[in-house]
């Protein structure tokens, strides 16, 4: 990785206290009910007091800030990024879910102007300067996951290596739980074409889902559903590319059929896949 100016690094960090919108849909679990897991929201001496109670994971979760078709709103990743990684905290019991990072690699366009985005190496970087900031905080145990593809895998392997290395033999461990990004979604769109929905990626059915049943109008415009079809989803390994003569609306495939009841299972699948890879790295305590 090519070593970052002080100026760019700066820049970068100054760029992520922007905060993301805060989770405001349907909650998974009962509100009211459930115990204070977020970070962000939680007072110092309540980080304490869970650190000392055995709540020593912590879970950093990367969004990202990008155009997602004419009918969602940019921030549809922080906005489920926020809302999967407090509910996979809540089920683990013994984590905390950290703020979300809201901006992931990717390239701003003048043609579809919705995103603001990072590069690889920048990513990098601020994964590993805020997982060992955590590790300083006291947390033994810091997860790496994203809810975009730029960046994954590398970004969060280096950054999880670099750490273990530097760490090893003390009982500190930072690792990249990948199986909520591309295991589950893969899951997902299985279960999609088994039940007869059109393929889709980037705009499509399951994220478009997903923020109408957390966020409904507030997230996805509605009047934009009857034609939010774009260009064929890509090919395994393609990776997404527009095609020139295609439509161009930022939508890969096709969201038309779009509902709260398909987000609810698309959310659901993330979280569960997720708690059970991150189970399977640090067991049931801390």
């Amino acid at each position: 990785m090519r070593k970052l100016s002080v100026a760019m690094f700066g820049a970068c960090l100054s760029a992520m206290l922007v905060s993301a919108p805060q989770y405001s849909g349907q909650a998974i679990a009962a509100e009211g009910k459930e115990p204070l897991v977020e970070f962000g929201l939680m007072t110092w001496p309540e980080v304490e007091a869970a650190l000392a109670a055995g709540k020593t994971t912590a879970l950093f979760y990367t969004g990202g800030t990008e155009q997602r078709g004419p009918q969602n709103a940019n921030a549809g990743h922080n906005l489920m990024g926020e809302a999967i990684v407090k509910e996979i905290a809540l089920r683990l019991g013994n984590a905390i879910a950290m703020p979300v990072l809201p901006y992931t690699p990717n390239n701003a366009s003048p043609d579809l102007p919705g995103t603001i985005g990072l590069t690889p190496e920048i990513l990098e970087a601020v994964l590993e300067r805020v997982a060992e900031q955590a590790i300083i905080t006291g947390f033994k145990n810091v997860v790496l996951m994203g809810d975009h593809g730029g960046g994954q895998p590398n970004a969060y392997i280096n950054a999880a290596d670099k750490l273990n290395a530097k760490y090893a033999g003390q009982g500190i461990h930072v690792y990249y739980c990948d199986e909520v990004y591309r295991a589950a979604n893969d899951a997902f769109n299985d279960w999609l074409a088994d039940n007869g929905y059109p393929p889709g990626a980037h705009g499509a059915i399951a994220d478009t889902s997903m923020m109408l049943y957390l966020g409904g109008e507030k997230w996805v415009r509605s009047a934009e559903l009857p034609t939010a079809v774009g260009d064929p989803p890509a090919q395994p390994g393609q990776g997404l590319q527009a095609n020139p003569d295609g439509v161009n609306n930022g939508i890969f495939g096709d969201a038309r059929r779009s509902s709260a009841e398909l987000g609810k299972r698309a959310l659901e699948m993330k979280i569960e896949y997720g708690v059970r890879q991150i189970r399977g790295f640090i067991g049931t305590g801390s």
